[in-house]
């Protein structure tokens, strides 16, 4: 049985408005972008043990021409693959408390 993907809204903002960046930097390399998103995606919906576990229960996998990470986790009974962000790899993030 095939992995399901869900992603939190977190992850699809983010390629969501990296999309439009990428656009703005040259028209048709959004679409590059988002191809290299979709081929690490069906990398680790293949075979998501490939890619360690990174922190807690979270693995990190990446697509192959830009600087992004692609962070989930395995929810194995339910066969299912949770994507929690897709962000920039030299990208500052606020961390919530």
């Amino acid at each position: 049985m095939a992995y399901k993907i869900l992603y939190f809204d977190e992850a699809l903002d983010n390629v969501k408005e990296s999309k439009k960046w990428y656009k703005e930097q040259k028209n048709g390399l959004q679409n590059v972008f988002a191809s290299s998103i979709k081929s690490a995606i069906i990398r680790v919906q293949a075979n998501p043990l490939v890619f360690a576990v990174r922190y807690r229960n979270i693995r990190i996998a990446h697509p192959y021409k830009f600087p992004f990470s692609i962070h989930f986790y395995i929810d194995e009974p339910r066969k299912l693959i949770v994507i929690t962000n897709i962000i920039h790899d030299h990208r500052d993030i606020e961390t919530k408390q």
